[in-house]
């Protein structure tokens, strides 16, 4: 573990602030792990402060997670601590009873996850979850700590589905303030945001910390975010078995001899797609006349700010959401809008790698379970060859064939990423629908993965689309850009002209 500060915040920055001697958060010589089985945490200290920001960075699998639930109390199904102690708000969070630890978690820490969007009630609207936990549920309430947030006010009377996955952050981030809490816990807070988005969310983390009296600390990838917010930073360093996990990604999967020369209505085509959604006489309408082709071995982005519909359109392609018009082909012949009327070949060459694993992976299923379901389903190797087969993905992605035996409860974020792609690419898919996959890997890991689905353009003619809000990465890897922008495609470009268009 490393440790390194900043220079400390104006007098004009701290003149609102609540001082406080002694620090509401005191982590001591911390280790978690499984009996038996690997370790989570090595041994880590840290101490909070009233009104300042803390940065917890490391690679994937180094447990900044791990940390940051450790601080409520809340560990991994089955692990354990195996030294040291969390003292919150003068209390030894592993000693309280159950009732105490609840009070804590709802009154005076606030947590929001990597994957803020599981933890919202599918049948609340926005509005709701927000009151249902607010020390002030006035609707006036609601809508200002809405527009704090960043939150378009109409979208109050909408689902979470109908959100999103950075409104959806947004919204778990308005949850955990409604509360007041004294400290703030933040797992990847502008992950799946654009660059103006996550600028907005820096400067309200650091007006929370300074005027509001807060300790936030947030576990983050982004050294941008990190160099702009923190006021101490913390490297958390993987153990031995999650750094063999982070290795560099060397294998590209099985090559298949290319096909000949694509016509121009090859590949995925949508034309004129609509979708909206609509509860209780409000409607949002998510996609409005979009089109787009990805054309065979492509790689083609998708950007635009957050709630523009980039997920939506991937969704749809994917037939996972149901248009409302418009028409999808697939090499020149109608698609069935939705995945359980494509037939079997269909399912299996177009393939969906989601924003949140978390949501996607059965958590009664291990790895291997996991990985074993769509060879079962498309028979892409023989039973026997399944083991192996297995193995080798985990290899593609650069996770020990080890990992096959685990639950994703036991793996980091961005561990739980990598088994995501592993599983789309079971199926030895024609098309892979990537949504914001490099949002929770530190950089290295990134780079790795991108470098992994390039190879498999090239040896397979793969192709790809991706969703993504880092505009180095888009214009590296793809060979153009489909700008979004509330539900319309505004511009089709080559990579490095589009990515230079706001979003």
């Amino acid at each position: 573990m490393t440790t390194t500060g900043r220079s400390a915040p104006t007098p004009q920055d701290t003149a609102s602030a609540v001082t406080d001697t002694s620090p509401p958060v005191t982590v001591t010589d911390l280790a978690i792990g499984f009996p038996d089985g690997p370790t989570l945490l090595r041994n880590t200290g840290l101490s909070l402060r009233t009104g300042r920001i803390t940065a917890l960075t490391g690679p994937s699998g180094s447990g900044k997670t791990t940390l940051l639930r450790a601080l409520i109390g809340d560990l991994p199904a089955g692990a354990e601590v195996t030294s040291g102690s969390v003292e919150a708000l003068g209390q030894d969070v592993f000693t309280l009873t159950p009732d105490a630890l609840r009070a804590l978690r709802r009154h005076r820490i606030a947590y929001v996850g990597q994957d803020p969007g599981s933890a919202l009630n599918p049948r609340m609207t926005a509005g709701q979850l927000i009151a249902e936990v607010a020390t002030d549920p006035t609707p006036q309430a609601v809508a200002a700590l809405m527009t704090e947030c960043r939150l378009p006010e109409e979208l109050s009377h909408h689902r979470p589905g109908a959100l999103s996955g950075g409104q959806q952050r947004r919204l778990a981030l308005a949850r955990a303030l409604a509360r007041h809490p004294d400290v703030l816990l933040l797992d990847e807070p502008t992950a799946g945001l654009d660059a103006a988005l996550r600028d907005e969310i820096v400067a309200l983390l650091r007006r929370l910390a300074a005027h509001r009296g807060i300790a936030v600390i947030l576990a983050c990838h982004d050294p941008q975010v990190v160099e702009a917010c923190a006021d101490t930073v913390i490297t958390l360093h993987a153990p031995a078995r999650a750094q063999a996990a982070s290795a560099p990604i060397r294998k590209t999967g099985r090559p298949r001899t290319p096909g000949p020369p694509a016509a121009p209505d090859d590949g995925l085509r949508a034309a004129r797609l609509q979708v909206a959604f609509t509860h209780k006489g409000h409607t949002h309408q998510a996609l409005k006349e979009a089109d787009f082709h990805a054309p065979p071995g492509s790689a083609t982005g998708i950007i635009g700010p957050s709630g523009s519909g980039k997920t939506t359109l991937l969704r749809t392609l994917a037939g996972l959401q149901k248009p409302d018009a418009g028409t999808l082909t697939w090499n020149g012949q109608p698609l069935p809008a939705t995945a359980r009327r494509r037939h079997r070949d269909q399912q299996r060459r177009i393939q969906l790698v989601p924003q949140n694993p978390l949501g996607a992976l059965n958590p009664a299923r291990t790895i291997g379970a996991s990985l074993t379901r769509p060879l079962q389903l498309h028979r892409t190797v023989g039973r026997s060859e399944m083991p192996a087969r297995v193995g080798e993905l985990l290899d593609d992605v650069g996770l020990p064939a080890d990992f096959a035996a685990r639950y994703p409860h036991e793996l980091s974020g961005g561990q739980r990423q990598r088994v995501s792609i592993a599983r789309a690419l079971a199926t030895e898919p024609d098309l892979l629908l990537c949504d914001e996959v490099t949002s929770a890997l530190d950089p290295t890991t990134a780079t790795a993965v991108m470098d992994l689905l390039t190879r498999l353009r090239t040896e397979r003619r793969l192709t790809l689309v991706l969703v993504s809000h880092e505009l180095d990465l888009v214009t590296a890897y793809t060979d153009s850009v489909h700008l979004l922008r509330d539900g319309r495609v505004h511009l089709t470009g080559a990579g490095e002209s589009a990515a230079g268009q706001p979003a």
